[in-house]
């Protein structure tokens, strides 16, 4: 999803696609910091998602989500990279446009996505 705004009607659709992804009968459950888009009381939360609150000011939990975030952080960095710094956008359509394109070369490489994501703890060893 590619959405010009991160507000509650975008953080709603992204709850939606996330649920998409949960087998039937299984429930996620994310760890959210507390921006105003994540905890309104207008947010439309799926019935299989729950949301936890990072409590604020805690720095030995946003420590442990910063290496859960790590892999995802490295994936945009390898976009940025590789495909999206050093350039000129003619537009915010054009902006769009080649962020798209980057994901897709970037998801049509799922061998680069695992190389990049690797974190020891999650290889169990």
């Amino acid at each position: 999803m590619v959405l010009p705004f991160c507000n509650t009607q975008a953080m709603s659709l992204h709850l939606a696609e996330i649920s998409l992804a949960i087998e039937p009968g299984a429930h996620g459950v994310l760890l959210m910091d507390q921006a105003g888009w994540h905890m309104t009381g207008k947010l439309e939360v799926p019935d299989n998602i729950s949301i936890v609150p990072l409590p604020p000011k805690c720095p030995e939990l946003n420590a442990l989500l910063s290496e859960v975030e790590g892999p995802v952080e490295n994936i945009w960095q390898f976009m940025r990279d590789n495909w999206l710094s050093n350039r000129i956008f003619t537009s915010h359509d054009n902006i769009i446009d080649l962020c798209c394109e980057a994901w897709n070369r970037l998801i049509d490489q799922p061998w680069r996505i695992m190389t990049i994501g690797r974190r020891k703890w999650a290889r169990g060893s």
